[in-house]
């Protein structure tokens, strides 16, 4: 069976914001394992891969404290605990993803899958706001992409007096491209 690695981001996402939700209302009972089995139970056939799943989101929870130390810096006018829930988690999990699975998911589809989400499930601008950050943390942990560098395969000592793009507002521009040219 094929793999919806899509969906079982929203189900990650869907279960980081309820955990964080309860956890902060005081909730005891709040487990990260009940919370994923049961979000996931409507899902389970069209999903297919549920490792995932469990994988990503014991991941990020278990580097939320590391993740929100890394986020800081990149969105100073915007303290951790006053951006939005949802933006929150989508950004741990996208960082997440570039920092610890870039062996396993490539950064341009992190950055795109977080910035899909933030589309679904943010606010008017979220996804131009995680668009930025995570291009801002696949620059500053040096990824590379497609056999490029993460400064567009300039030497060190190169500049640029352009603004670098990030990898979704490429990916977008190619796609724009394409439409006009279909």
């Amino acid at each position: 069976m094929a793999s919806n690695r899509h969906l079982g981001r929203i189900i990650v996402l869907q279960s980081l914001y309820e955990l964080e939700f309860r956890q902060r209302a005081g909730d005891p009972s709040a487990d990260v394992d009940q919370i994923i089995a049961k979000n996931i139970i409507p899902y389970e056939k069209p999903l297919g891969d549920v490792e995932f799943v469990y994988e990503l989101m014991h991941g990020v929870v278990g580097q939320i404290p590391h993740l929100d130390e890394e986020l800081k810096p990149m969105a100073p006018e915007w303290p951790i605990d006053s951006i939005p829930a949802i933006d929150r988690n989508i950004l741990r999990m996208g960082l997440y993803e570039l920092e610890f699975t870039n062996d396993k998911v490539p950064p341009k589809v992190a950055i795109n899958e977080a910035v899909e989400l933030a589309k679904a499930f943010g606010a008017e601008n979220t996804s131009k706001f995680i668009n930025g950050v995570l291009g801002t943390a696949f620059r500053q942990l040096g990824l590379v992409d497609e056999g490029k560098t993460a400064n567009g395969g300039k030497e060190e000592n190169e500049t640029d007096d352009k603004k670098p793009e990030t990898i979704a507002d490429k990916s977008r521009e190619q796609d724009e491209r394409s439409d006009i040219s279909a």
